[in-house]
Formats: C-alpha cells, sequence, structure tokens
C-alpha cells in the first residue's frame, strides 16, 4: 500500500512538474554551458554556433563576443583556402571563456575544435589540394595551440605549403 501511495506521488508530481511553467532561469542554459555546446570539435557543435552565429537574436541574452578578426595577421585564406569561418569560431571561443575567466581550462578544447573545422575545411578540396590544405591547417593548430596566436604562422610555412601544391 504505501509503495503505491508513493508511486501515485511520484507520477503525480511529475505531471504537475511538466504542466507547470518553467522559469527563464530553468528553462535557459548558462552562458557557459552555451559556449561549451558551440566549442565542440564536432560538426554539429559547428554547425550549431554557426546558426545561431547568423541569428543572433535568440542569443542576445547572453551578451556573447562576435567580434572577430579572422585569422589575425595570418592569411584568412592561404593559397586559397578558406580558413575564415573557422578562424572566427576559434575567436568566439577565446573571446567569450575570457569573459567568463575560463580560458585556460578551455583553451586546449577551443584549439582543437578549431583543427577539426579547419580539417572540414579541407575535406571540401580535391584530393590533390587536400594534403596541402591538411598541412597548412596544421600549422594553424600548432600556431594557436603552442602560441596562443596565429600570428606566430611565418610566410615561409605558407611558401613550403605552396612548394607542396605544385
Amino acid at each position: 500500500m504505501i509503495r503505491l501511495s508513493r508511486r501515485m506521488l511520484v507520477v503525480v508530481v511529475s505531471v504537475l512538474a511538466l504542466l507547470a511553467p518553467a522559469t527563464a532561469a530553468q528553462a535557459a542554459a548558462t552562458k557557459a554551458e552555451v559556449l561549451y555546446s558551440w566549442t565542440q570539435p564536432t560538426a554539429a557543435s559547428t554547425s550549431s554556433w554557426n546558426a545561431a552565429r547568423l541569428d543572433r537574436g535568440p542569443w542576445a541574452e547572453y551578451g556573447f563576443d562576435w567580434s572577430t578578426d579572422y585569422c589575425s595577421s595570418s592569411p584568412d585564406n592561404p593559397l586559397g583556402f578558406n580558413f575564415e569561418l573557422s578562424c572566427w569560431h576559434h575567436d568566439f571561443g577565446y573571446r567569450n571563456y575570457k569573459d567568463i575567466g575560463a580560458f585556460p581550462a578551455n583553451k586546449a578544447r577551443v584549439d582543437d575544435t578549431f583543427y577539426a573545422d579547419l580539417r572540414r575545411v579541407c575535406a571540401t578540396y580535391s584530393v590533390v589540394e587536400r594534403p596541402v590544405c591538411y598541412s597548412l591547417a596544421w600549422t594553424y593548430y600548432q600556431a594557436v595551440s603552442i602560441f596562443g596566436s596565429l600570428s606566430a604562422v611565418r610566410q615561409a610555412d605558407i611558401d613550403k605549403a605552396r612548394e607542396l601544391r605544385r
């Protein structure tokens, strides 16, 4: 009898919880949670971030910094490979994790996401061009991973990749 009463109580409470409107605090994820979901090295995460970038209205309450300088002082389109959106996504992660004071704990994952984004860009090029693109992607990744900035990419690295493309 007690067991049946407990079950009924659980069912009633569950139904009431589903029917009651959620408060804004219960319904909305925190800025850190949203940021975390958008800075994973998966295509789905990047796609979600890009959809939000294109429609920022629903995300305005979080105060995200959407600014970018793309690939900083390195070329945004080295040898014609379009790295702009990958660099923007990377800037987004760096700027917003710094804003919430959680950059050191998330830097490596944001850098890994950057590399995954670059590799997805490279995968869209021909089989002949892909190795050169992957080489540049690795160079860009190493620059941010080691130095924290794309300004560490040297012209000599790009020239070396250009030779591979010939």
